[in-house]
């Protein structure tokens, strides 16, 4: 089972690729809704993902390792995502060759199978009302596959809402490519490990949160469990507020001691759709906790007493 499939089925879009746009444009061939041409425009060659219902198989786990690694930078040169991609591959990449390359080259590449493709795309839910978009970074495996939506998705993480300041995840890029990293390599060392409940297993780490310091960022939680005070209702373990910095400078020197929160919320916008929270190692960039509320009413854009209550048990 692909990691998101226990949450919701993700699909990716029928839409055609960027390159078959651009040809059909030229050619007068297609007429397009308007969302999907302010799609592209804002996106600047980003790929809009629905719903994904892929389960990696042995065959996939195992042509992966084959493959080069295809790092696909952002088109837009205001964002830091590409300096910070580019020192996390060059930082912790080991598991296969890599070269960054650009989104038309990824155009040009993508029905090769001797590449795999580190990228990130939009990501929407057909079940949300609000249509909310989130950026996820997903590691895709090329081959004849015409449309994108059929490329194997191997990983996928959330990274943010779209159009979100990098400012609330770009920092933690990092332990992210080192979680995509070691999936990986847990999946060819139990490729079995891939047709289970992901989530479940990923969530067995709770038990080991006794031995660790939780770092949280205060604006990332609910305000009834805003301090340490609050959160020592629910959570025995080692807490502590800090700001982002810290949760920073704690994944640059790997500290063994810490977990951290990853939040994944609309940050300040109107939208209230899903907020993912996902508990990280700084050193060994396990997960030890996932899970996602939608957002509303007594359920607001941020860690809840719920999720403090559910790593408190273990």
């Amino acid at each position: 089972m692909t990691f998101f499939q226990s949450i919701s089925q993700i699909v990716k879009s029928d839409v055609i690729s960027f390159g078959s746009f651009l040809n059909a444009i030229i050619q007068g061939k297609y007429l397009f809704k308007r969302f999907v041409v302010l799609n592209i425009l804002l996106s600047i060659l980003s790929y809009t993902v629905i719903a994904q219902n892929y389960v990696p198989n042995v065959r996939d786990i195992e042509s992966f390792f084959k493959t080069k690694t295809l790092v696909v930078l952002e088109s837009n040169p205001l964002l830091e995502y590409n300096e910070k991609i580019t020192e996390a591959i060059k930082e912790n990449w080991e598991i296969t060759p890599y070269e960054f390359v650009s989104y038309q080259e990824f155009e040009e590449k993508r029905l090769d199978p001797q590449y795999s493709f580190l990228l990130t795309t939009t990501v929407t839910f057909d079940k949300d009302k609000t249509k909310a978009q989130y950026t996820f970074l997903q590691l895709l495996l090329g081959g004849n596959y015409i449309r994108f939506r059929d490329m194997p998705d191997l990983v996928s993480i959330p990274l943010a809402y779209r159009n979100t300041d990098e400012v609330n995840h770009i920092y933690k890029l990092g332990v992210i490519v080192r979680f995509v990293q070691s999936h990986m390599q847990l999946l060819k060392e139990r490729p079995t490990v891939a047709s289970g409940n992901m989530l479940n297993f990923y969530n067995r780490n709770m038990g080991d949160l006794k031995n660790k310091t939780l770092y949280l960022v205060k604006d990332e939680l609910a305000a009834d469990v805003n301090t340490t005070e609050k959160i020592r209702r629910y959570y025995p373990y080692r807490v502590r507020i800090v700001d982002r910095a810290e949760v920073e400078e704690a994944i640059n020197r790997s500290d063994p001691d810490v977990v951290f929160l990853h939040k994944v919320g609309p940050e300040g916008t109107r939208l209230k759709a899903r907020c993912y929270k996902i508990v990280m190692g700084a050193d060994d960039a396990r997960f030890y906790y996932f899970d996602y509320h939608m957002i509303g009413g007594k359920s607001p854009d941020g860690l809840l007493f719920s999720d403090f209550r559910k790593m408190g048990r273990n």
